[in-house]
């Protein structure tokens, strides 16, 4: 079997290929038609950032099993037309915590003491010590924006440098991050308490412009912005309005909206209160080395056993027991991604129900994939199906699984109640036909709609014309509604509505649709696609 390395990969990791006896070869910086020309000849494809798996380059490759990404990111893979050819895609979420963290701790070491601008200065045979005062970092606050993995690692350096280290997430429990000597609270307190705030968290459609003017107006006139995480969770217009106003001393940033980035789609690079890296976080030795080896054993694994290790898309089962659980690993993924996009607060206990013709199968994979959906919203490509369990356990998140034999309704029937620190909601789904997922009840509402893609979900007054006006307020809009589906509770007078839409519904949009007559509240929610045959 051949694979083909498409980036460029530390050669130890093309060396793991060869020495499990795979052939390879490696051809970096194709065009997209010369990748599509020669893909047919390969079973396996191992890239990093810089090539694009397109549907195009998907439905070319006649023979490929399996994409593995040297690092976290699959921006850059179309996972959906993957899966729906059987092709599994892997990537290598561990290898470069340490270095991303590691990174935001030089960018703020290095706004602290202006070390760029006295560099420069210094090379253009300056010497002006006067102007480049620096201050220092012990005693003063970092507040951190997502407290995960790199966060965490972050938090544990800068007390090293005796910061004090204040947090906001709200998806991680209280308890678990005083354990890191991290007081927890909200992003306003963040922004106005901290000297320094260092961003972590994935790019999503709720983290889009997280760090934006109403922060930076709140934030200490001489406070500082790290951004290591993604491009576009900081607000970069917002930014250089608040640099250039002083409303913020400084910031610095390793990753953009648009990359790669030029004075010419980023205004940020003339200002002298701003220093920059072209995406460096991962670009260590070490971190390129941790990431090849990690992916290319996992390949090389897939494609002589049939193992699968860190996919994103396809559960470590066997082809047995996918064959009799396969739907309700999707059902499941799809409710765990529904469950963690209308909790509020953070995740302390799921129970997990399985009812009906459950009690002779093999439920572990259907809870993993369950894990999988409920963190993929707010973690993205950090999560798959081997780590979702081990990441509910350092959440300190108790998974209970528990069978009953018979269900009134259905013949098998998964029930998923989560509970937060701020409530708690049960989803309940079946698999219609041979494979077609259902969301049928919603706490106290019973419906029937297919949990996928983008979806408008909304809480109404069991009053005639609300349906009217969400369809027209979305046709002014150019949102066309492909399904809708509606559950209602008539001794409380009010509805819920689901409605599935061929494009996401926009932040802009979402509060014209809160503000209508009659709606309660609306959400909008994107959810697994499910590809109907």
């Amino acid at each position: 079997m051949k694979v083909l390395i498409s980036d460029n990969l530390s050669p130890v990791g093309a060396q793991i290929l060869l020495d499990s006896g795979l052939e390879v070869d490696i051809k970096t910086g194709l065009a997209p038609e010369e990748l599509k020309k020669i893909i047919p000849e390969y079973e396996g494809l191992v890239i990093r950032s810089a090539t694009k798996v397109t549907a195009e380059i998907i439905e070319a490759a006649s023979n490929l099993k399996v994409v593995g990404r040297a690092g976290i990111g699959l921006d850059n893979v179309d996972i959906a037309t993957a899966s729906k050819h059987g092709i599994v895609v892997m990537n290598a979420p561990d290898g470069n915590a340490t270095t991303a963290a590691e990174h935001a701790i030089a960018m703020m070491v290095s706004l602290a003491r202006n070390i760029p601008q006295a560099t420069a200065s210094m090379k253009e045979g300056r010497w002006e010590k006067k102007k480049f005062m620096g201050q220092e970092l012990t005693g003063k606050t970092l507040g951190i924006v997502g407290i995960g993995r790199i966060g965490s690692i972050v938090a544990a350096r800068a007390q090293g440098l005796q910061m004090k280290v204040i947090a906001y997430d709200p998806h991680m429990p209280e308890e678990l991050v005083k354990k890191l000597g991290v007081e927890l609270t909200t992003l306003d307190e963040v922004c106005r308490k901290a000297d320094f705030i260092s961003v972590h968290v994935p790019m999503t459609k709720d983290t889009k412009h997280l760090m934006s003017t109403a922060q930076f107006k709140s934030m200490k006139k001489d406070a500082m912005l790290i951004d290591c995480a993604r491009g576009g969770v900081v607000d970069e217009e917002a930014l250089y309005e608040a640099l250039t106003a002083g409303e913020i001393a400084g910031a610095a940033l390793d990753v953009f909206a648009v990359e790669p980035t030029t004075r010419e789609n980023c205004p940020l690079l003339g200002l002298d209160n701003f220093i920059c890296t072209p995406h460096l976080g991962a670009s260590t030795s070490e971190a390129q080395e941790n990431v090849a080896v990690a992916i290319a054993k996992q390949v090389s694994e897939y494609l002589r056993t049939g193992v699968v290790s860190n996919a994103v898309n396809v559960p470590s089962v066997s082809s047995d027991v996918l064959s009799k659980v396969g739907p309700y690993l999707t059902l499941a993924e799809m409710l765990g991604s529904f469950h963690m996009q209308i909790a509020k607060g953070g995740v302390e206990e799921i129970n997990l129900e399985y009812i009906g013709e459950f009690e002779e199968q093999t439920t572990g994979p259907i809870t993993v994939a369950f894990l999988k959906g409920l963190f993929t919203p707010i973690l993205q490509d950090a999560v798959n199906y081997v780590n979702a369990p081990l990441i509910a356990k350092e959440r300190g998140i108790r998974v209970v699984e528990s069978k009953t034999g018979h269900s009134d309704d259905f013949t098998s029937l998964i029930s998923i109640r989560v509970k937060t620190t701020e409530g708690e909601n049960t989803l309940a789904g079946t698999v219609f036909g041979k494979n077609e997922p259902r969301l049928v009840r919603m706490n106290t509402f019973r419906l029937e709609a297919l949990p996928s893609g983008p979806m408008l979900f909304v809480y109404n007054k069991d009053i005639p014309g609300v349906i009217g006006a969400l369809g027209t307020t979305l046709g002014k809009h150019e949102v066309n509604i492909s399904r809708m589906t509606v559950g209602r509770e008539p001794e409380q007078g009010r509805n819920i509505i689901l409605l599935n839409t061929d494009s996401t519904i926009s932040k802009e949009l979402l509060k014209t649709v809160q503000q209508l007559e009659h709606i309660d509240d609306a959400m909008a929610l994107v959810l697994p696609h499910y590809a109907e045959v």
